[in-house]
């Protein structure tokens, strides 16, 4: 209802707007247009755009909005690929599929779909002020190939995903009445760049037929300003203007060219200057040099200052044209392995953006939408963001000028998954031209600061083609810097690179003892550009269900309900709160890590995240701190992660997180600082306080910081002898004067533990006679299945959580996202923990097995819980206690008790804590469950295991047209 009456209203805006405006240069023509859907293909033979259309729609707007299209089913031919069809024929996912609309895992569900051809008609009036005028017909973003006739003549066609659609109507656009028809298709038949690719897919943004912001007629003089283009010179306080005329160049006369600041609290306007036009060559070569003044302002993600360029041509009949763009002054460039902007060395802290717009289907159209979302990424600490696949609309790069955000935009392809790059096919040709049409339209914004053909494409000759491309680029415009590709290390190295995106320097090394002395130097080492880990973290998290109400646009969260009745099912349902906060805990932990790794690294050029936000496609990769409404999920916020991702940050370098009371802990401190400026004498201060807050022991250090640079200021060091019992130590390191800080958690445990007289607890490692004995005697048993596990051996645990999903990867390993228990337990009273992982349970952990609970009661709640894959939400168990016959019994499969117990204090310390729980009167299970379930666990294999490898798409699935070209 909210729909119909706004498109009602803006019907009603723009036939006054058409009424009032017909003395202006620009008519919008939003509004009611009539409309036809042709799946078929039988409307240019049938000569639709010279018959009345009989159904109505709204624009700007999509088939989807206007709820246009075909129901989605099982049927559905979606523009993406699907790696995992195993959904299709698993029988316990035939209650997902045989419903109304299917609950589909893989991405968001719309309500309607439809790919083809589809028709738009609407009257327009010329006004009669227009004659002898140049008109064209401006369509912002069209989804995807446009063919427009005006009455019965056809005008041409279009095929654009990063720039408007325009068209030129003066020879027949005589004042009066006329029938503008529009065909839009929405196929990837002409065009192929990739199923995958975000400027197309359903995974994400949708495959939508439509047209979005901006459908204006423009009317120009018969001589006017088409294009203008500004190159900065920051060294010479110039910039020098190049302009291209359309209509009938010999009439122009002359130029004035005037500019003010905006966006800054410093205002400077700038002398105007007039230029006399004596013989144009051609109607794009004029250049003029505009000395803007030795004061100019310069723009960065620290000040971001524009300049506002107005361009007036005056012609010798009398007419004049006038343009108006907003510009930067700013130098952003490669020097050695780092990038530079205006000669300052920055690290580029970005995140990816894969148009993820699940209101709408599509990016927003509105500036404040992306101010909005740029102005989350800085509070998080970030300066830039790539766009995966995609071009966003002009609206982003305005944003990004005025929050200051280094943007990478893309070609508007992912050429894999049914075509490639380099062997002579269409896309190849497009990628120049559509690179060429971004220059055009947003090459003036300096917030577009690098450019890539596009991600991961396959193909044999792509090395030959993207050094092509890149070379295209270096000679054409040097107000950016270039890549070929974004991509993954199995990619070819394109040596042309300016510099590279490759996903090397990123990972943690956590099959060994987590630390925070190593860094990425091995990575990068080899390439004498600036290097920029690609789609770094991809750390899953549990889904937010209470995220499902926010979908209140054209897109379902069915992919959620389906996973939170899966949980349901499992009798798990009331635990969806906690599994979110604790896999997020886990989540924002190795956040931390990745990212203060990557600051370690000398010479490094930056990380792009994938991402801040969650993914909503490709299986569902719930990958972001944020949620896909860029949203915090109760976890984390921007005051915690800015801590550690900024543009100075305190670094601590130390070998373990894990120490014994008998060791020093000792760790080296460093600032990262990447700023314009110094901080001369900066105070440093560090301090290590215990479980309670109270200062143990507390330091500081006076140091120039300088900008660009990793600065060392001193070395920490703490005797750790003072320590009597196992606890968490905070070590916050940081700037006197400042909001930098940051900080670290370590545990102390004992070395030598309290002997306990444990003689009534039999510890075992095998569920053997004895052990039955005891328990039919109402004695107690320690169980110790560490691996042995059968039930639940195909269940792998790491300490790291999935990896972008399962699903996704076809249930490649670690399948868990972390572990959630009650702290509060008695069980843990001696040994301190939170109610999610922390470093402190990686040797407990990591690879350690897990114990599948399929046949225990549904309410049956272990101790330590590993959180499963939410796509199979299994019943696990790492750690659980349990009543049996007359005696009582705890169960582990943790790495608990090593060879050596020395090397492992954190297992020796959680035994003695477990112990000390058993032989106290607080040991008293509250779970009754017989012997043959434990048994089981160690004798039978699971009854439920999950194949994910389908080998191809059900038919249903297969393209039915020839997408190869």
């Amino acid at each position: 209802m909210n729909r119909i009456l706004y498109c009602l209203l803006s019907f009603i805006f723009c036939s006054f707007t058409l009424i009032s405006s017909e003395a202006q240069s620009v008519i919008s023509i939003a509004g009611k247009w009539s409309f036809a859907i042709d799946p078929t293909d039988q409307g240019i033979i049938q000569k639709w755009f010279d018959n009345t259309l009989k159904d109505s729609v709204y624009l700007p707007g999509s088939m989807l909005e206007n709820n246009k299209g075909d129901k989605v089913s099982l049927n559905t031919t979606w523009t993406a690929s699907i790696y995992d069809s195993s959904w299709y024929f698993n029988p316990r996912m035939a209650k997902y599929r045989n419903q109304d609309i299917p609950m589909f895992p893989f991405w968001l569900t719309p309500k309607y779909h439809y790919t083809g051809a589809a028709w738009y008609q609407k009257e327009i009036t010329i006004p009669d002020s227009w004659q002898n005028t140049q008109v064209k017909l401006f369509l912002e973003r069209c989804h995807t190939e446009t063919t427009v006739w005006l009455d019965n003549k056809r005008l041409g066609t279009r095929n654009s995903l990063v720039a408007p659609h325009e068209y030129d109507l003066s020879t027949i656009a005589t004042p009066g009445r006329h029938i503008l028809t529009i065909r839009i298709d929405n196929r990837l038949t002409t065009i192929n760049v990739g199923k995958d690719s975000h400027s197309v897919t359903d995974q994400t943004q949708g495959n939508w037929n439509g047209i979005i912001g901006k459908m204006e007629l423009r009317s120009n003089p018969m001589t006017a300003i088409e294009e203008v283009q500004v190159y900065p010179d920051i060294e010479n306080h110039s910039a020098t203007i190049h302009l291209s005329l359309s209509g009938n160049i010999d009439n122009a006369k002359s130029i004035v060219l005037s500019a003010k600041s905006y966006n800054s609290p410093k205002q400077d306007i700038v002398k105007s200057l007039t230029t006399k036009l004596i013989k144009i060559k051609s109607k794009d070569s004029i250049l003029i040099n505009y000395d803007l003044g030795k004061e100019v302002l310069l723009w960065s993600e620290f000040h971001p200052a524009l300049y506002q360029l107005t361009v007036v041509l005056i012609n010798k009949d009398g007419t004049r044209s006038e343009k108006q763009v907003s510009f930067g002054m700013r130098d952003f460039n490669v020097k050695g392995k780092q990038f530079e902007i205006n000669g300052h060395k920055t690290f580029l802290r970005g995140t990816v953006e894969n148009c993820d717009f699940p209101l709408t289907g599509y990016p927003p159209m509105d500036k404040k939408d992306w101010i909005r979302i740029f102005k989350i990424c800085k509070s998080y600490g970030l300066n830039h963001m790539r766009f995966h696949s995609y071009c966003p609309p002009e609206a982003a790069f305005e944003a990004a000028d005025l929050v200051g955000i280094y943007l990478q935009p893309e070609g508007p392809s992912w050429a894999n998954h049914g075509t490639s790059l380099g062997d002579g096919k269409p896309v190849d040709q497009y990628i120049f031209d559509e690179t060429d049409r971004m220059e055009k339209y947003y090459g003036n914004h300096p917030s577009y600061c690098m450019l890539a053909y596009g991600n991961e494409p396959r193909g044999g000759h792509q090395v030959e083609y993207l050094t092509k491309f890149i070379h295209y680029w270096e000679q054409k415009d040097s107000r950016r810097v270039y890549t070929g590709a974004s991509v993954a290390m199995s990619w070819p190295i394109v040596p042309a690179n300016q510099y590279m995106i490759k996903s090397g320097a990123r990972g943690l090394s956590w099959n060994h003892q987590p630390e925070s002395y190593s860094d990425y130097t091995d990575a990068i080492k080899k390439y004498n550009v600036p290097y920029i880990a690609h789609e770094m973290g991809q750390y899953c998290v549990f889904p937010d269900f209470r995220e499902i109400g926010r979908y209140t646009g054209l897109y379902e969260a069915r992919n959620f309900e389906m996973f939170r009745d899966i949980l349901k099912d499992q009798g798990m349902g009331n635990e969806a709160g906690s599994f979110l906060m604790a896999s997020g805990k886990l989540q924002a932990l190795c956040y931390k890590n990745e990212i203060e790794k990557s600051f370690r690294t000398p010479l490094n050029g930056g990380f792009q995240l994938l991402a801040l936000n969650d993914y909503s496609g490709q299986g569902t990769a719930l990958v972001g701190v944020l949620n896909v409404f860029w949203k915090e999920k109760g976890y984390t916020d921007a005051n915690i992660f800015s801590k550690f991702c900024n543009s100075t940050v305190p670094l601590l370098k130390t070998h373990s997180f894990v120490y014994t009371n008998d060791e020093t802990f000792w760790g080296s401190a460093e600032i990262f600082h990447y700023t314009e400026t110094d901080i001369k004498g900066a105070d440093i201060y560090w301090n290590i306080a215990d479980s309670l807050g109270r200062i143990l022991q507390s330091g500081d250090f006076h140091k120039d910081i300088i900008a660009g640079t990793n600065t060392p200021v001193g070395d920490i060091s703490f005797d750790l002898s003072t320590i009597h019992r196992a606890q968490r130590l905070v070590v916050t390191l940081g700037i006197k004067g400042t909001s930098y800080k940051n900080n670290w958690n370590i545990w102390v445990f004992p070395k030598d533990l309290p002997k306990l007289d444990i003689s009534s607890i039999y510890y075992t490692t095998r569920l053997d006679s004895k052990a039955e004995q005891v328990l039919n005697a109402g004695g107690k048993v320690f169980l110790n299945v560490a691996g042995e596990v059968v039930k639940g051996k195909e269940i792998v645990q790491h300490f790291l959580p999935v990896f972008w999903n399962t699903s996704w990867f076809k249930m490649r390993p670690p399948h868990t996202t972390g572990f959630v228990l009650d702290p509060k337990n008695p069980a843990f009273r001696d040994f301190p923990t939170s109610y999610h992982s922390d470093l402190q349970w990686w040797q407990l952990v990591n690879r350690a097995q897990v114990m599948h609970l399929e046949d225990f009661p549904k309410n049956f709640r272990p101790l330590v819980q590993p959180i499963d894959t939410w796509f199979l939400s299994r019943r696990l168990a790492s750690l659980f206690e349990a009543k049996v016959g007359k005696g009582k019994i705890i169960v582990s499969s943790l790495n608990i008790k090593g060879k050596e117990p020395s090397n492992n204090p954190a297992g020796q310390q959680l035994l003695y804590s477990l112990e000390k729980y058993m032989l106290s009167p607080a040991f008293n299970p509250k779970q009754q469950i017989g012997l043959q379930l434990i048994k089981d666990l160690i004798t039978k294999p699971s009854k439920f295991t999950f194949d994910p490898f389908a080998r191809d798409s059900p038919d249903e699935l297969k393209p039915k047209a020839d997408l190869t070209k």
